[in-house]
């Protein structure tokens, strides 16, 4: 195999980048730059030169075989993050031989072939490198920690003991078995249908702790919505005026509420118009109120022309410090009056949405794991039939297995992992 090189840090000037070498080669490449490595999985300073000329003062850092990220050879170099000092030592190690530039994703994918990680925990570092909010902090390191495979094992394992159990009355079709399979395997199939069905069902609120929630804030026009949303943000995001109808488009706001990411949507005002401009941003906020995940009604107490509240959707009295007393929630955005309070409604309305996400995070875990539901429940009206198809009931189970192998790429998937490694940086 290749040895590979990069900058595993991000680009452009900083305290400190991490040029990282991977592969049969990665000890000769360090050590031609900087003579003897430190003892393994120990920091050194060493002085990196090339062609007689210094380069750096840097850490370096050895990682034998089967104890990396790779679980190759690997060699790390800390450099100073200077944008020159990164280049000079790129340079000198891509005129070594045997070297060369690593692809986007490939120290993570050659983790993937080496039995390091799984597929799962691959996608759980994609996470936890794009985490922004603590929820997705969470989430990512439940992933990289290696949750789903954990669970694939355990399903796996039933799986197994439910074939085990058809496959003998197959083997022994020609005797009398002693003892009736059946109950047996069908309580497993009915427990790993709820575990499973569980599952499935939770994947849509992780994928909200993923790509976040959107929270609509609708109401008629002068209704204070972007002296609202510029009071949430804390800075100028949306032009206020006296003027009706000054939002003509959407205006996005993204924050972090009680660890969820969060995106405030600001709506041009609803309400019948003749300007063909402003009918066009009404139309714009209705499609993108009704998508949203929550709605905020901010009203002066009359009910909003085109849209009504539903489900956990809030309604809320606009302009508070103009009024002397109102009833139920009332928020400020001049003044910032009930925004705290408000901000507390929309967490527990939104922690209530994503209670229910357990391992499985993904748009293709849920794909997986219905498959196996499917086959399990095939496998099922194979057992309970009068007569005996057991052969069948097996296959079944066997592409249950198949299907619950695919979550952690078991199973060959050179598409799916070309699209997964596509979305990492070069150096990770």
């Amino acid at each position: 195999m290749d040895t590979i090189y990069a900058l595993a840090t991000a680009r452009g000037r900083s305290g400190l980048a991490v040029v990282r070498i991977s592969g049969p080669a990665a000890f000769a490449a360090a050590s031609a730059l900087c003579g003897q490595l430190p003892p393994l999985r120990s920091a050194g300073l060493r002085r990196l030169t090339w062609g007689g000329e210094l380069l750096d003062e840097a850490l370096v850092l050895a990682f034998a075989k089967g104890a990396s990220f790779t679980s190759e050879p690997v060699a790390e170099l800390h450099l100073h993050g200077g944008p020159a000092v990164i280049s000079a030592v790129l340079r000198a190690l891509a005129v070594q031989p045997g070297l060369r530039l690593a692809e986007p994703g490939e120290f993570t994918r050659r983790a993937l072939e080496n039995g390091v990680l799984d597929l799962a925990q691959v996608e759980g570092l994609a996470d936890l490198i794009d985490a922004e909010t603590e929820a997705q902090r969470r989430q990512a390191v439940r992933v990289l920690s290696g949750s789903v495979g954990q669970k694939v094992e355990g399903w796996r394992r039933d799986l197994i003991r439910a074939g085990a159990l058809l496959e003998a009355t197959i083997d022994f079709a020609d005797e009398d078995v002693p003892v009736d399979v059946s109950p047996e395997v069908l309580s497993l199939i009915d427990k790993l249908s709820a575990e499973l069905g569980r599952e499935a069902a939770g994947v849509q609120a992780a994928e909200r702790i993923r790509d976040g929630f959107e929270v609509a804030i609708v109401g008629a026009p002068n209704a204070g919505k972007s002296t609202l949303l510029n009071q949430l943000a804390g800075r100028e995001a949306a032009i206020t005026s006296e003027i009706a109808g000054t939002t003509r488009d959407v205006i996005e706001v993204r924050m972090e509420i009680s660890g969820l990411p969060v995106t405030f949507l600001d709506t041009a005002g609803l309400r019948e118009t003749d300007d063909s401009l402003e009918q066009a941003g009404i139309d714009r906020a209705l499609s993108r109120a009704k998508s949203a995940d929550l709605r905020l009604f901010l009203t002066d107490g009359s009910p909003v022309k085109g849209l009504a509240p539903q489900g956990d959707d809030l309604v809320v009295i606009g302009k508070a410090d103009t009024i002397s007393s109102v009833q139920g929630l009332a928020v400020s955005g001049r003044t910032g009056a009930g925004v705290a309070e408000l901000m507390s409604r929309i967490g527990q309305i939104l922690e209530s949405c994503v209670s229910s996400a357990g391992s499985l995070v993904r748009e293709r875990h849920r794909i997986a794991v219905t498959s196996a539901i499917a086959a399990l429940a095939e496998s099922r009206a194979e057992v309970v039939r009068g007569d005996s198809r057991v052969e069948l009931a097996a296959e079944h189970l066997r592409q249950a297995v198949s299907s619950l192998d695919a979550l952690v790429g078991r199973v060959d998937a050179d598409d799916l992992l070309g699209e997964i490694f596509a979305s990492f940086c070069i150096g990770k």
